[in-house]
């Protein structure tokens, strides 16, 4: 296993190796940049890389390989079916120092997986053959692949996990739902043992679905006994789970932010996704998808999620930060690092939520 680690680029100090999953218009450089000045992951993927006839290499998603601010491994993640088209964008992305290739086989979102790509390939095992074998052929370094454990059901989770071993795949990072089960559905942990069965250590895993702390992180890596585990949305809501995670692993105290950290969190991700040619509107818009997952870790009786979902321009966004965030005494008052604990226990909002 300290080999597969190593060719992965993890240290050997890390006692629970993590990886911020990828996730569409939201794990680019800017978003990346935040979570590396709150502690980084072990490993970065990229969103992912359309792959089709007429494809070329996303200029913006590309920068989160060339301008790397994070100094740890960015692997490239593509989302395609066509053998020649991913070949040729793996010729491209080896220009590009790239700590490996990972292919989406878990996305599922209807618009990618009615294309037979993404998480509809778990359908068609003979096709993910033909993929894998023709992407190992193709690369030297890293192949890695990030899947659910089926599309409907798990009716083709053993012949895949077995596809992925014959195919020399480095490291499988498993989503323990399936395709249809969306997010909402219970996590399955116990299709990890399985896969373990299948891969042993040649081909290391991360676990990924529901883990929302870094309790629920080491918890799950000893228990099932994978490599580490990959976390996505539970990084939007806290950008310090990383670190949290590694201080928790070493017995160490863990950082608990409080309001006024996460103020700044999100003024300043405002400013990383600023484009100056962007509508006001659309940019608040574009902050929402962020902003649902960090309301959540803010209790006001739901207050502080409501007011934000109804605003429309800058400043009503950043009156409600300061209101929230940084007025009086809430700027003190400690983020909850499980989603369990965030309750409306917090200081009410003095103006209700009648805006």
């Amino acid at each position: 296993m300290s080999t597969a680690r190593t060719k992965l680029g993890i240290g050997n100090s890390s006692i629970c190796p993590s990886a911020l999953a990828p996730m569409q218009d939201v794990t680019g450089l800017p978003f990346m940049s935040l979570v590396a000045e709150r502690g980084s992951p072990d490993l970065f993927f990229t969103e992912f890389f359309r792959v089709h006839a007429n494809s070329r290499l996303n200029p913006a998603i590309l920068s989160s390989i060339t301008d790397n601010p994070t100094n740890r491994p960015v692997f490239a993640q593509i989302i395609g079916e066509n053998i020649a088209d991913i070949n040729r964008t793996i010729s491209d992305l080896k220009e590009y120092p790239v700590a490996g290739i990972d292919l989406n086989m878990g996305c599922p979102a209807p618009r990618v997986y009615k294309k037979n790509v993404g998480g509809g390939l778990l359908k068609d095992p003979s096709k993910i053959q033909q993929i894998l074998q023709s992407m190992r052929s193709m690369i030297e370094g890293n192949l890695t692949v990030k899947m659910r454990i089926g599309f409907e059901n798990d009716q083709n989770f053993e012949e895949i996990l077995k596809i992925i071993s014959d195919s020399g795949v480095n490291l499988l990072s498993i989503h323990v739902r399936t395709v249809k089960g969306g997010y909402n559905s219970p996590p399955q942990y116990e299709y990890v043992d399985k896969a373990l069965q299948f891969l042993g250590d040649d081909c290391p895993i991360l676990v990924n679905g529901s883990i929302e702390s870094a309790s629920d992180a080491c918890r799950l890596k000893d228990k099932l006994g994978v490599m580490g585990v990959m976390i996505g949305r539970a990084a939007i809501r806290n950008p310090w789970i990383f670190r949290q995670i590694n201080e928790f692993s070493r017995g160490e105290e863990i950082f608990i932010p409080r309001r006024k950290d996460l103020y700044s969190y999100c003024m300043q991700l405002y400013k990383v996704l600023y484009n100056p040619g962007t509508d006001e509107r659309k940019m608040v818009s574009r902050m929402k998808k962020f902003l649902n997952y960090i309301g959540s870790a803010i209790g006001d009786d739901g207050c502080f999620l409501k007011r934000l979902k109804r605003a429309v321009m800058r400043d009503e966004l950043f009156s409600i930060f300061d209101e929230h965030l940084l007025h009086g005494e809430r700027s003190e008052l400690e983020i909850p690092i499980d989603s369990n604990l965030v309750s409306s226990s917090g200081v009410a909002s003095s103006s209700g939520c009648e805006f």
